[in-house]
């Protein structure tokens, strides 16, 4: 029985410990010169239409002639996977076919404070053509051509090793080369700087090769990412560059956070005012779920724009009607005649299909536009599914576990308490 009592308070720490680390981040040492770093709203990415950002246009270097469309599609796939990788969901990539241009529209990271555009075209990381050569100097395959660098690990010793893998005309054009240089290095540029050499030790047919001799994973990473950045047809170079001011405003950012504030403090005190003691513990959850997105967006620095905004208050919504879904279940078999603890165990059992079925549907959506969508429609997608998660995890799972905890205080046991306004008056 103590126990159970000791649940809610444990669950109203969490809440209480989720809430500051969303508005104000946390730090905890680890050592004199180590810390863990959890980012909170502050250093959250916004998206071009709240914060604003860069506009560059990117033409290709020492190319004698015009770049075809699908080159420039090519280049536009590579940048757009970069700022997949970067979590960068509200971007324009385009490309000017007539002038040979690629036109990148991106927010400023949530670090910025220069508001200096070379250093946020920085971030998409090397513009340089990568190839690999062999001691002579000759091109053996270009980067166009890797279709993938990662970090793996050698089966043989054990070391941390950038495994490769090329499209079906590199392999062709990387087997002939290992073919013949055996025992020979082949050099990684990109352009003319040098940025690895490896010794051939085998032939390889299958397009499908490791470069070992990495010192841990940080170098290994370090040069996947540099070869993945590397995979353009043409070398770039940012023609010209200029900041975007936010569509919104620059105050509205501030002002959405207070209305924010306001709604979700007038939703509390409604839903306390109708349902007493589950209007309370449905306050508690909606701070749980609501930190919980903000943490989701800060800690990977997803990029929040207005769509993904529409979908956190898509996903408060779907959390209060589901606390309204069961603190009704509870007031009916209160009414009933049923005890208090069976109508609460009864309340969560009855209401949890209706639940489910709202959310389900929701995420099937969620799930499509997250596949199918691109831009800042993948920020509503991503949104709106981690509010189905934590809906799930707070007006589900912790909502059970404080009202039952509570439902073991003496002085909390009226069934007035457990019941909403029009069913209270005739108990």
């Amino acid at each position: 029985m103590k126990k159970r009592k000791i649940i809610f308070f444990i669950v109203f720490a969490i809440a209480l410990l989720m809430t500051y680390t969303a508005l104000f981040g946390l730090v905890i040492p680890l050592g004199p010169a180590l810390e863990f770093v959890v980012p909170g709203a502050p250093n959250m990415r916004y998206g071009i239409d709240i914060r604003g950002g860069v506009d560059a246009a990117f033409e290709p270097v020492d190319l004698d002639r015009k770049p075809t469309k699908q080159e420039l599609d090519s280049a536009r796939s590579v940048i757009e996977t970069r700022l997949d990788n970067l979590n960068i969901l509200d971007r324009e990539v385009t490309i000017d076919e007539q002038n040979g241009y690629i036109i990148v529209r991106f927010p400023w990271q949530a670090t910025e404070t220069e508001f200096d555009p070379e250093t946020a075209i920085a971030e998409l990381g090397e513009t340089a053509m990568l190839t690999f050569q062999d001691e002579d100097g000759n091109v053996l395959v270009d980067g166009s051509h890797v279709k993938e660098a990662g970090v793996g690990t050698n089966p043989e010793t054990g070391g941390y090793v950038v495994t490769l893998e090329f499209d079906d005309e590199g392999a062709k054009l990387f087997s002939e080369a290992t073919k013949r240089l055996v025992g020979k290095l082949i050099n990684i540029y990109m352009d003319e700087t040098l940025i690895q050499s490896a010794v051939v030790k085998v032939h390889i047919p299958n397009g499908e090769a490791f470069i070992d001799g990495m010192k841990g994973p940080e170098e290994a990473k370090a040069l996947a990412d540099k070869i993945n950045a590397g995979a353009l047809p043409f070398s770039l170079t940012s023609k010209n560059h200029s900041t975007i001011s936010p569509t919104l405003g620059s105050g509205a950012l501030e002002t959405m956070v207070w209305a924010g504030v306001i709604a979700f403090a007038v939703i509390c005190v409604l839903l306390i005012l109708y349902y007493r003691l589950p209007g309370f513990v449905a306050c508690i959850s909606l701070l749980i779920q609501v930190s919980g997105q903000l943490l989701a967006l800060s800690i990977p620095q997803i990029t929040l724009t207005l769509t993904g905004i529409a979908g956190v208050i898509l996903s408060i919504g779907m959390g209060v009607d589901a606390n309204v879904i069961i603190s009704e279940r509870i007031s009916e078999e209160i009414k009933s005649g049923k005890s208090l603890g069976y109508a609460i165990s009864l309340g969560f059992k009855n209401a949890f299909s209706s639940v489910f079925d709202g959310n389900i549907t929701v995420l099937i959506v969620g799930v499509i536009l997250m596949y199918f969508g691109s831009g800042s429609l993948l920020s509503f997608a991503y949104t709106l599914l981690t509010g189905i998660f934590f809906n799930f995890i707070a007006g589900v799972t912790a909502s059970r576990l404080m009202i039952h905890s509570l439902s073991q205080f003496e002085f909390l046991k009226k069934p007035k308490l457990y019941t909403c306004l029009s069913r209270r008056v005739t108990l």
